[in-house]
């Protein structure tokens, strides 16, 4: 590869981050709650992890499962004392009830985060049109990844559709980064680099023991090996 692919790691405390940044990571989505699919932690583990580690940190903004918003004001809120602890590149996505995007809560809390960077996370895997989507977000203020399975049941559905999104680089709505995540395994890792796509995401596979135990330094360096660097 000409350059190192991103190994992007969830991780829910200061121990996990340590791994994480041990193993190889390159980045940390920082949540709580996976139960709920990841939702936004406390303002005391972002600034725990940020002192524990060196390597960039994106906060969840999310308060309920689902896509939907629910009170963006309270979002708005969270986003500004995760500004306030030092946080500087966030998570965040929201749907209406037409499963479009609800551009009015996108707008509200990434105004927030003050030109800070961002990723468009999954939701985007439950829209009713994720290239509408896409072109709608296309020129947003800080979005610069999409964290995708390309389909709401995951890479192995959502294969057909990654490989096309990424010949589709540079298009309008296409210039952000794939981030891939979800039922994501180290056997999908050679094609997607074949296609041209150069960021991962992993959560379980960084946690042999599931979910229950901590990210292990020894699985994210796998991980890290056969993405290269």
């Amino acid at each position: 590869m000409s350059k190192r692919a991103v190994l992007e790691v969830i991780a829910l405390d200061v121990e996990d981050a340590v791994a994480a940044q041990a193993g190889g990571a390159d980045r940390l989505e920082l949540v709580t709650d996976m139960a709920a699919d990841g939702l936004t932690p406390a303002v005391s583990t972002v600034v725990g992890i940020r002192a524990a580690v060196d390597i960039p940190v994106r906060v969840m903004l999310r308060l309920a499962d689902g896509f939907a918003a629910g009170d963006v004001e309270r979002l708005a809120g969270a986003a500004r004392a995760m500004r306030e602890a030092g946080a500087e590149e966030f998570v965040l996505g929201f749907l209406g009830p037409d499963g479009g995007v609800d551009l009015g809560a996108v707008e509200r809390v990434a105004g927030e985060l003050e030109g800070c960077r961002w990723t468009f996370h999954r939701a985007v895997d439950r829209a009713a049109d994720r290239d509408a989507l896409r072109k709608q977000l296309a020129d947003f203020p800080g979005l610069d990844t999409y964290l995708t399975a390309g389909a709401a049941g995951g890479v192995d559905a959502g294969l057909p559709t990654l490989l096309v999104e990424a010949g589709r680089r540079g298009e309008p709505g296409y210039e952000q980064q794939l981030l891939v995540g979800g039922g994501l395994r180290l056997e999908h890792v050679p094609g997607l680099l074949d296609a041209g796509i150069d960021a991962f995401h992993i959560g379980g596979a960084a946690r042999p023991g599931g979910w229950g135990g901590p990210v292990s330094a020894d699985a994210v360096a796998e991980w890290r090996r056969v993405l290269g660097g």
